[in-house]
C-alpha cells in the first residue's frame, strides 16, 4: 500500500485533519519525509491536501450529525425553535385581538 493510500484510508476511518491540527499533519508528513516514504517536493501538497479533505470530512460529519439530531427531536415530538417562534406570534396576536374585543 502506498502513502497516498493509506492517507485516504485514514480519511475514510474519521481520522486525520478534521481531528488534527496544521501542526499536526505537518509532523506527520515530515516524518514521512524523513522515512522516504514521501518527497520533500510533495510534502506540502499533500498537507494542502491532506487539510482540504479534513475540512471537507468535518463539514459532512457536523451536517450529519446536525440532520440525526434534527430527526431524533421529531422522533420524540420535540417542538423546533422555529415552530415555538411561530406559536409564541399566534399567541401573541390572539391575545391581542381578545384584549380588543374585550376593550370594546
Amino acid at each position: 500500500m502506498d502513502i497516498k493510500d493509506f492517507l485516504d484510508r485514514m480519511f475514510t476511518l474519521g481520522i486525520g485533519a478534521a481531528i488534527a491540527s496544521k501542526e499536526q499533519i505537518e509532523k506527520l508528513v515530515d516524518e514521512l519525509v524523513e522515512k522516504g516514504n514521501v518527497a520533500k517536493e510533495e510534502s506540502a501538497d499533500i498537507v494542502d491536501e491532506l487539510m482540504k479533505k479534513g475540512k471537507e470530512y468535518q463539514s459532512k460529519f457536523e451536517a450529519s450529525i446536525k440532520e440525526k439530531v434534527k430527526q431524533t427531536l421529531k422522533d420524540h415530538d420535540f417542538v423546533t425553535k422555529e415552530e415555538f417562534d411561530k406559536l409564541k406570534k399566534r399567541v401573541e396576536e390572539l391575545e391581542a385581538q381578545l384584549k380588543t374585543k374585550t376593550d370594546d
